[in-house]
């Protein structure tokens, strides 16, 4: 990955940093995931903002087994033109738990494991791509 390329995934990841935890708040909806904030800073099914047509190949799906869930985003893998960046980890209140980054040169599938078994509640997975940004979807343990 050039030099270019991966000063502006870090601010990115940055910039999604910042902005989670005001997710959280946003709206006044129970649900963070039907908030204001989707569609515009994040994208969701239910609000794929001007990527509605990304959906399939841009929405973590995550499957849950034995103290573990695995995330698989549809998406190729083109090196340096077109991939998922990473997968990221937050819990219930967006706080950053864990992510897996991608190397688009070496993955041939955006996927992921995460060892679950510390935790109960909601937990969210982001899959970040680099062109058509941050999608979250979630899952209750």
């Amino acid at each position: 990955m050039d030099r270019r390329n991966f000063v502006r995934l870090g601010v990115a990841g940055g910039v999604a940093a910042l902005f989670a935890p005001a997710v959280a708040t946003a709206g006044k909806s129970s649900s963070a995931l039907s908030s204001k904030m989707a569609g515009g800073i994040y994208y969701t099914e239910a609000n794929p903002g001007r990527w509605g047509k990304k959906i399939s190949g841009h929405l973590p799906m995550i499957e849950k087994g034995s103290g573990k869930i695995q995330v698989v985003t549809g998406h190729e893998m083109n090196p340096h033109a077109h991939y998922i960046t990473k997968h990221m980890l937050l819990d219930s209140d967006f706080k950053f738990l864990t992510e897996v980054m991608f190397d688009p040169t070496k993955d041939k599938a955006p996927k992921s494991e995460f060892d679950t078994s510390k935790y109960n509640g909601t937990l969210y997975v982001v899959s970040h791509c680099n062109k058509h940004d941050a999608w979250i979807n979630s899952i209750t343990l």
